[in-house]
């Protein structure tokens, strides 16, 4: 039998309804929607409903050093000089303490709204940089974690030849990354005979950056590829400065130039661009994945969501790091962000969509879903049932109704108001609790404590 929903309220595509009834088919998808319905025979929500996030950039494995760089080792401390600080924490963990780290986070991220998430996946091999006996050990250790947590995973193998442009080589501190594109295509295959097993499994591919893949590799993965396609792009100043000097052109320039990009991609950060670069990526149909807290930490910079937006371009939001694993958090600092650049307020907003709460809400929800691949982001029939309950009880939403649930969501106070997730049909998270928050917890101060030795 369908499992049948009654939401007291719901944003549903077309706006909020009320006395919503939901049917859901056992495989997860929605099957019947039915404004001013009835209770009977449902389990009844009595607080707001609204689409699920997906997380479009994850590096489950960092999740560990959050917290672990906020001190002070260099006068120009940057980007960089925090990488070195990720490649020394990486050079040891084991595929055992990666899937603690990703349980962990995935966890903390369901319990936030995060009803599904994109891993964008390059720590392949060895400590020696040998592959494994299984050449996908770590991949299907993080897949393993997805599916203890409950959460969809759009896994994403990334290609890593490279250490700079110009095909330099592979320092010490990636010598875990590195794949050709046979290795990958082979990590890939590994993961998806996963996917009979993983019913909210995906799999695509990632390109680490234009600087760690050449053209011939580039076209050779993409074209054995149908699935989501990411790519870190124009993410710190000396990215574009050394892009340049290599190619005589800017990252995405050159990535438009040499590549058909569609609605399959995802550009990850794009903090440096031209008008013509924001545009050009906004007429492609691709999503620009923007991961503000990763962003802010890191110093990279602002993307251009005004024009973007205005352009009709696609955009999702991620985690990256994991300085946060809150999706109201990401919304709330790229909205900000755009104020303090902009000197004024309510940027996302327009015309036609006045409530920025909305408006954040339901593009990253749709964006994210885009990019991982993935038939969800909406509340609507053939969609997938990756719901989020509010707590309706809550002072922050007291007497609210219709957008602004959503504007006080995110912009009012710092209390997680997230009750209960549902992905594709299954609670995962009731009254705020996941049945593996203690279990998880303790392996992951085991991970923290041996890392910290």
């Amino acid at each position: 039998m369908p499992k049948r929903l009654f939401a007291k309220t719901a944003l549903l595509k077309n706006g909020w309804a009320d006395d919503v009834l939901i049917e859901i088919d056992d495989v997860g998808t929605i099957i019947a929607i039915e404004s001013n319905g009835t209770s009977k025979g449902a389990d009844v929500i009595s607080s707001p409903l609204i689409p699920g996030m997906a997380n479009l950039h994850s590096h489950a494995f960092q999740r560990v050093m959050a917290g672990m760089a906020e001190r002070l080792t260099n006068p120009a401390d940057s980007f960089w000089t925090w990488r070195d600080i990720m490649y020394k924490l990486v050079a040891n963990l084991t595929p055992d303490q990666m899937e603690a780290i990703a349980l962990r986070l995935y966890v903390e991220c369901l319990k936030q709204g995060y009803t599904g998430l994109c891993e964008f996946h390059y720590v392949h091999h060895q400590t020696d940089g040998r592959p494994y006996d299984n050449i996908a050990e770590t991949s299907l250790a993080v897949i393993n974690a997805a599916k203890r947590a409950g959460i969809a995973l759009t896994h994403l193998p990334v290609l890593y030849s490279y250490s700079g442009f110009g095909s330099q080589p592979l320092g010490d501190g990636q010598k875990r990354f590195g794949n050709d594109v046979d290795g990958i295509l082979k990590i890939i295959e590994a993961c998806k005979s996963h996917i009979p097993y993983h019913p909210d499994l995906s799999v695509g591919l990632a390109l680490h950056s234009l600087r760690a893949v050449d053209k011939s590799a580039m076209t050779a993965a993409v074209a054995s590829i149908d699935s989501p396609i990411h790519i870190h792009i124009a993410e710190q100043m000396k990215e574009v400065n050394d892009c340049i000097n290599w190619s005589g052109k800017r990252p995405v320039e050159w990535l438009y130039d040499n590549a058909e990009i569609d609605e399959n991609w995802c550009l990850i950060h794009a903090t440096h661009l031209t008008d013509r670069e924001c545009d050009a990526i906004a007429k492609s149909g691709a999503v620009a994945g923007i991961c503000p807290t990763t962003e802010g930490n890191l110093g990279d910079g602002l993307f251009l969501l005004d024009r973007y937006l205005k352009a009709g371009g696609r955009m999702g939001v991620g985690s990256d790091s994991h300085v946060s694993q809150s999706p109201v958090e990401e919304l709330r600092l790229l909205e900000y962000g755009q104020r303090l650049h902009h000197q004024r307020r309510n940027i996302s907003a327009g015309p036609n969509t006045p409530s920025v709460g909305r408006t954040l809400w339901e593009s990253a929800a749709l964006g994210g879903a885009q990019a991982a691949g993935r038939g969800c982001g909406t509340i609507e029939i053939g969609k997938r049932a990756d719901f989020v309950v509010l707590d309706g009880g809550h002072v922050n939403l007291a007497g609210r109704r219709g957008d602004m649930i959503l504007d006080s969501f995110i912009f009012a106070g710092n209390d997680n108001l997230v009750r209960d997730v549902m992905v594709g049909g299954k609670w995962v998270v009731k009254t705020g609790v996941h049945a593996l928050e203690d279990e998880s917890a303790a392996a992951f101060k085991k991970v923290v404590l041996a890392v910290m030795k």
